[in-house]
């Protein structure tokens, strides 16, 4: 082949390889190999964005052009960009994207800061913008940040920012709780001294789809026109918000219910008042006529402990133990085809109590979250101050707990004769006792005896789930205030309300995971090497608190020259401690040795893989091309 023919054929081999690349990243059709399928929109999204009527404007602003940008941040605006354009692929040409970059002094960055994008202040005191607005029609609403924490929400949040888009007006969520869910009003008299307390991010959560509304336990009726209505740790409610509760149920109305046999909030409470000698907060919550009437059995004054699920905690002394009345629940305790908890990975129960509910005819019930086989009740009072291995030994297995269950159908009022009377003056009650025997049973107008329509109660045996102290890592994040998810329970909350009374287009889409995959092969070789020295140098502690006891009792037998005298045994004692503590010390350099030697061992293997596999992939197929060419001719 003449030289000229040979640089004609590089050239259409680069002008080919160039249309291969465009016609790639022009076709519809692609492929995501991530575990989670990160990258691919669930049916939920795309069944929200099939529902758009009017199309939709996204601003996507990202400071791109800053020098200073870290790298994490360009992937994690790459990912969000990516995302981006797969909701314009499936919306069919609902949804129009401008990616922009808000350059300093710009008409751009003047956009975005009067959309209400906030800026984010890098260390090196430059400022970006990254977050996204979307508009439909006069409606406007936007993500003012994004934060790499919020990545395993990602889709989840640009399909709520959608749907938000679209909703003239929020539905109304009823709140009634005893625990501090919503911030205190700021009292200008402690703004000085304090700094302002916030939200639970629950409830954060539950304002992107709601209007709250909040409902006082003195309260005798329910405020007009709500949606859907939250009942958490209930206590002291009077019986004519329980009457309200029970017929807002049986019209239709969605409710979901909290309560908790040892609410953690009461218990930090019940300690701050012992210091000053107050009385002690009761730190349980029931609704046991509603319960009975709906079929539901449940105890306030025992807990679930579970020998399996049991959550890993930090003892005082540094040590890491499994505590079984604080449960970690995995994919195997959700119940994988109910919306509420299909997508979620993880929960986080904190001394969590037991449902039992009879299942009544006309009703289904659907356990959501349940616990292990190796699962038994405990008295609330009997854990109180036990270690966690006599809480273990407290326990009888009794089988699998249900902690949070579902309720459809047609239940009965447990006011079946009408609202509650006021009570009466005690002088009266006599009096009035004989008279209403001779009347005859009164139901009001507009009383419901059972559902007129389908009822839908959610309830959870726990309430310390909701609190930010168990499921989120507090941070300023660049100058933003973020929130890291520990773990499913922001989304458990949300799924609930969504889908009691929300979009159930969204829920499907939680439980998405990160770009940033963790070396599983590595934590398992960390972990069997722990596993190897962990019960030397625990044994090694016990023996340094012998010796210690034994020279804290020679801390009086002093010489004229204020020297410590030990006896021989307990110098022999000394001695050998610090041998044995130096042979300790040396073999477990030697297995975090042996440990690194196998992760840069495994690490170079990799790279050698990741260098060489092309190259020889190449080599192979220019091989067989030439013997089959050869071949043929």
């Amino acid at each position: 082949m003449k030289l000229g023919s040979k640089a004609i054929a590089v050239i259409l081999l680069f002008v080919g390889l160039v249309l291969v690349n465009y016609l790639a990243s022009s076709l519809p059709v692609r492929a995501d190999a991530t575990a989670d399928n990160i990258y691919t929109l669930s049916a939920g999204t795309k069944s929200l964005l099939s529902k758009l009527e009017e199309p939709v404007q996204l601003d996507f602003y990202f400071s791109k052009s800053v020098e200073s940008l870290p790298i994490s941040y360009k992937n994690f605006a790459t990912r969000v960009q990516e995302m981006l354009r797969q909701y314009v692929r499936s919306s069919k040409g609902r949804i129009q994207l401008n990616v922009i970059d808000p350059k300093p002094d710009s008409p751009e960055e003047e956009k975005a800061a009067a959309s209400g994008i906030s800026p984010q202040m890098l260390p090196g005191g430059d400022r970006i913008y990254f977050g996204l607005v979307a508009t439909q029609a006069d409606q406007q609403k936007n993500i003012p940040a994004f934060t790499p924490q919020r990545e395993q929400f990602l889709e989840y949040d640009l399909s709520q920012l959608i749907y938000t888009v679209q909703q003239v007006d929020k539905k109304k969520l009823g709140l009634i709780s005893s625990i501090p869910l919503r911030a205190p009003a700021p009292n200008p008299m402690m703004m000085m001294r304090q700094p302002q307390q916030q939200d639970q991010f629950v409830v954060s959560e539950w304002e992107r789809s709601f209007d709250i509304v909040p409902v006082e336990a003195s309260m005798s009726e329910l405020p007009a026109n709500l949606d859907a209505l939250a009942v958490i740790h209930p206590q002291h409610l009077s019986p004519k918000l329980q009457y309200a509760i029970d017929q807002f149920l049986l019209s239709g109305k969605p409710v979901f219910v909290a309560v908790d046999p040892a609410s953690q909030y009461f218990k930090r409470q019940g300690g701050q008042m012992a210091m000053f000698g107050g009385p002690q907060p009761n730190v349980s919550s029931d609704l046991p006529e509603l319960f009975k009437a709906y079929g539901i059995g449940y105890n306030p004054q025992m807990l679930v402990g579970d020998l399996v699920d049991a959550a890993q905690v930090a003892t005082g002394d540094g040590q890491v133990v499994r505590y079984p009345i604080w449960l970690s629940l995995a994919k195997e305790n959700f119940n994988s085809k109910s919306l509420p908890t299909a997508q979620l990975n993880s929960l986080l129960f904190i001394e969590s109590g037991d449902l039992t509910v009879k299942a009544e005819p006309g009703v289904t019930v659907t356990p959501l979250v349940e616990s292990s086989t190796q699962a038994g009740d405990l008295q609330s009072m009997m854990v109180t101050m036990a270690k966690p291995e006599e809480v273990a030994r407290q326990i009888t297995v009794s089988g699998k707990k249900t902690l949070a269950v579902l309720l459809q159908g047609k239940l009965k009022s447990a006011f079946p004769n009408g609202a509650p009377e006021e009570p009466k003056p005690e002088e009266k009650k006599e009096a009035n006792a004989k008279a209403e025997e001779k009347k005859p049973e009164a139901k009001k107008e507009g009383h419901l005896v059972e559902s007129k329509a389908t009822s839908t109660l959610i309830v959870v045996a726990d309430t310390d789930w909701l609190l930010d102290d168990y499921s989120v890592r507090k941070m300023n994040f660049l100058g933003v205030n973020a929130a890291e998810p520990l773990n499913d329970n922001l989304a458990f909350g949300s799924n609930s309300l969504e889908f009691l009374a929300g979009s159930q287009d969204l829920i499907s889409i939680r439980g998405k995971g990160s770009s940033l995959r963790p070396f599983k092969v590595v934590q398992a070789m960390q972990v069997e090497a722990n596993k190897r020295y962990q019960d030397q140098l625990t044994a090694l502690e016990a023996r340094l608190g012998d010796v210690q006891k034994q020279l804290t009792q020679l801390q009086g037998k002093k010489t004229e020259g204020n020297r410590l005298v030990a006896s021989p045994e307990v110098t022999k004692a000394i001695d050998d401690y610090r041998k044995q503590e130096a042979g300790l010390r040396a073999e477990r350099r030697q297995i975090r040795r042996a440990l690194r030697e196998d992760i840069d061992g495994l690490g170079n293997r990799l790279l050698v893989i990741n260098l060489i596999a092309s190259p020889l992939l190449l080599i192979a197929f220019g091989v067989w091309f030439y013997q089959r060419r050869h071949q043929t001719a």
